[in-house]
């Protein structure tokens, strides 16, 4: 299991953890929003008298809008980073990998796999007459591709360190139960997608989706002693949402090359997702990266040390 920070030869500091998750807090709220407020109070945007974030993106430009909403996840993550180095003690890596480098092999692996997915069941939608429209725009589109490409995952990297690396190492620390830090960090992740506009519009059974979501990317972290897989997996889940296809009621409102007009549902690819496709990746990664001692990695007490 790859716990490698927050133990010294005296135990765990539990002090620097809530010390560090109160930086986090104060960092997001004083830094991570300002780029978004400056904007819209140099464009004469009331922040106080907006209760559609849309009227905002429209006035800003989806482009804009989206790189300024991005900006809290990048603080976020540089002040994690921050506080793993210099209050932990722990070299950055500790949070990423129990590997001696990043393996970026990995990483590209997932990345393919999912997307291969993702582009399969788009194809498939599009092919049976679902109402998916090209909605290609050169003078956004290139502008929002250098965003997915550079920005975006960021934000994806920042909530697989907070989640599957900082918060499931903490929580290991704690309870020295494998399957709880999977649960636990499961549930949290779900949570923090519930003000998304997409569940208010297809309701709580989304919510359990992006739980289920949570606890599979736990259980890739806990077996593969690293995050580079579930990088990989979500930051193309989140491109492939932000420019290749999106639709008007998701949290990524961008110029995507498609535009999904199909009615707000829990659709069958999500049911599929859940059932086929992510027991299947797990059958994959294990088989790929000799994944073993199952029952031990869950449910045993673990012995964890950090990586000097």
């Amino acid at each position: 299991m790859f716990l490698n920070i927050g133990k010294g030869k005296e135990g765990v500091n539990y002090s620097n953890y809530i010390l560090t998750l109160g930086v986090i807090i104060a960092a997001f709220s004083i830094l991570g929003y300002a780029p978004l407020y400056i904007t819209m109070y140099l464009k004469g945007i009331d922040f106080n008298q907006v209760t559609d974030m849309n009227v905002v993106s429209d006035a800003l430009g989806l482009n804009v809008f989206l790189t300024l909403i991005l900006v809290p996840y990048i603080v976020i993550l540089i002040t994690l980073l921050f506080c793993v180095r210099y209050m932990h003690k722990a070299p950055y890596l500790s949070v990423f990998t129990i590997r001696k480098a990043f393996d970026w092999n990995r990483f590209w692996f997932s990345f393919l796999m999912w997307g291969s997915v993702l582009s399969l069941f788009l194809a498939i939608s599009y092919l049976s007459g679902s109402p998916i429209l090209l909605n290609f725009d050169a003078t956004t589109f290139f502008m929002l591709l250098l965003i997915s490409i550079f920005i975006l995952p960021l934000q994806t990297t920042c909530e697989e360190v907070l989640f599957r690396g900082y918060l499931f190492q903490g929580l290991g620390l704690f309870f020295k139960k494998g399957w709880l830090s999977v649960l636990i960090t499961g549930v949290l992740f779900g949570l923090m997608h519930g003000a998304n506009p997409e569940v208010d519009k297809i309701g709580e059974i989304l919510l359990v989706f992006y739980i289920l979501n949570g606890v599979f990317l736990g259980v890739v972290a806990l077996m593969d002693d690293g995050l580079e897989l579930t990088m990989g997996y979500h930051a193309v889940n989140n491109i492939f949402a932000a420019l290749i296809v999106t639709n008007e009621w998701q949290s990524f409102q961008t110029d995507a090359l498609f535009l999904d007009k199909t009615p707000p549902g829990f659709g069958v690819e999500n049911v599929l997702t859940l059932l086929i496709i992510q027991p299947l990746l797990l059958y994959v990664f294990a088989k790929k990266y000799k994944w073993t001692n199952w029952k031990k990695r869950f449910f045993e007490t673990q012995n964890f040390k950090i990586e000097e």
